[in-house]
């Protein structure tokens, strides 16, 4: 299944695309009653105290048809304020052709470049471009959560409230675009701020309510299930927890708000999945807890901190489960370790497979990721993992994640003979590390050629990649690249692969015939 994620710079919504989708589910319906809830203060890095309204209860899920929600909507309605955000952008077209040539309609027969002589003869101009979406009010004073894609790269941001119409100019207080999360500030006080509820405790089924701005028409209000939790792999940010829901979001909804029966703010409206750009019933949401967690380190650190181990993880796949010894196909398997990290300091290798952090089980490398971005740097975890089949334990303290992570990874020009089935073996040089953006101290085989239509190519395979183990055995250079896979003499390969800034383990088996 193929897709793809890009944020609609007009409407400010993240939109997945899918070429094949498919399934379809049933609606179950609940009411609960409004329950307690407490104040949390948060002190800002200027020592601001921020109030935030606290509900952590479970819902109380009771199996009956409510005739309607209008109470709940009303309550909601005036925490959810419509963001506009400009930024000025440069316009390729000249003064006078811009306004014809930059039509849609004229773009879509002859193309972006049409008239390229336009901006030779009249230099190019800026202009603003706007972008419109939704937030939510968090404290009395005038925080807001919202995504970090309707606020990117603004010049100018501009909140409107829904009751009395009021227009406030907006500052950043903090963006972390890793989650999608923004926190911004207005200038005001004696706001109605949302009841935050606790997003692990919410269950499939439980009927759920967007609030936002689609499309500029004004607040609107859906209303669905909760479809999934946990869901992730979207590649649409790098932490990924998504709530899954059926309840419409469409472009400019991003930010809105996402809430249960009680009223309370459950996740922040970030992205669908669609063919058309518009709703199909697959919206996701950033939990709470999520977007919580990195609003309140904003407000006391001014920036997020997030937890670092050093390691290359992957999933383990039913092949490399058999591989290496994993009875469950569970944990994550480490493939490469950052040289002096935290994970190399306690022990842990490549083709160890975490299966325990911090005394909580690992289901796959998206929860271990999760669980240590979570962690806070200069903190001792204990590990277990899976080395050759039995369980080792290891003590890490971790880090603090830098900007540009280190690659974690294995501390002539002539090719050799195809060793696998459509793949020509080099040696590495200057300038394929520049080519490929290869580090420094990376050893192995660089994959120089693969056919499309090999078995190595359809294991994931590319050229540039580097292969650096063979079996288990590390390699230098393509010549013993091509030795280890002679004295293999099968046709099932484990290799330790490099690619995209870490290493991989991919399960080669010609014995699958094309």
């Amino acid at each position: 299944m193929k897709r793809k994620s890009f944020p609609l710079s007009n409407h400010g919504h993240v939109l997945v695309s899918l070429l094949a989708m498919a399934g379809a589910g049933a609606i179950a319906l609940g009411f609960s009653s409004w329950i307690w809830s407490w104040p949390l203060a948060l002190s800002t890095t200027d020592h601001e105290v921020v109030s935030l309204n606290i509900n952590d209860a479970a819902l109380v899920r009771e199996p009956r048809l409510s005739a309607s929600f209008a109470p709940v909507v009303e309550r909601v309605a005036p925490s959810v304020v419509n963001v506009f955000s400009t930024k000025m952008v440069r316009n390729p077209f000249g003064r006078d052709m811009r306004p014809l040539f930059d039509d849609p309609f004229f773009r879509r027969f002859f193309g972006d470049g049409f008239n390229e002589e336009s901006p030779r003869q009249t230099p190019p101009r800026m202009q603003k471009q706007q972008s419109l979406g939704s937030g939510v009010i968090v404290s009395k004073d005038g925080h807001i959560l919202t995504n970090n894609h309707v606020v990117d790269g603004a010049d100018e941001i501009k909140v409107a409230l829904l009751g009395d119409k009021r227009e406030f100019a907006a500052k950043v207080v903090g963006r972390d675009p890793k989650t999608d999360i923004a926190v911004l500030k207005i200038d005001a006080g004696d706001l109605p701020p949302l009841t935050l509820a606790a997003s692990d405790k919410v269950a499939v089924g439980d009927v759920v309510l967007a609030v936002g701005n689609p499309f500029g028409i004004g607040q609107t209000v859906t209303m669905g299930i909760v479809s999934a939790t946990r869901r992730g792999g979207m590649g649409i940010e790098e932490y990924e927890d998504f709530i899954q829901t059926d309840a419409s979001i469409n472009p400019g909804n991003s930010g809105g708000a996402l809430v249960d029966t009680d009223g309370r703010l459950v996740g922040i409206c970030t992205a669908i999945l669609s063919r058309s750009g518009g709703n199909m019933g697959v919206g996701f949401a950033v939990p709470l807890d999520l977007a919580r967690d990195v609003m309140e380190q904003i407000l006391k650190k001014g920036r997020v901190v997030r937890g670092y181990l050093g390691v290359s993880i992957q999933d383990v796949t039913p092949e490399l489960r058999k591989e290496f010894a994993v009875p469950e196909g569970r944990g994550a398997l480490v493939g490469g370790v950052t040289d002096g990290g935290s994970a190399a300091e306690a022990g842990l290798k490549s083709g160890d497979v975490i299966v325990e952090f911090g005394g909580k089980p690992v289901a796959d490398s998206r929860a271990l990721k999760l669980m240590v971005g979570a962690t806070t740097p200069g903190t001792r975890v204990e590990v277990k993992a899976l080395r050759d089949g039995k369980e080792k334990s290891f003590s890490a303290t971790l880090r603090e994640m830098p900007e540009t992570p280190e690659p974690a990874g294995y501390d002539g020009e002539e090719p050799a003979a195809e060793a696998l089935r459509g793949v020509a073996l080099a040696d590495i040089d200057d300038e394929t590390r520049r080519k490929f953006n290869l580090p420094s101290t990376l050893k192995g085989a660089l994959i120089s050629e693969i056919d499309a239509d090999s078995v190595a190519f359809d294991a994931g395979l590319r050229e540039g990649n580097v292969i650096q183990e063979i079996n288990r055995e590390p390699v230098t250079d393509a010549r013993e690249a091509a030795a280890a896979i002679r004295k293999v003499g099968g046709k099932r390969l484990v290799l330790l692969v490099w690619s995209a800034g870490g290493s991989r383990f991919v399960v080669v088996d010609e014995s699958k015939e094309k």
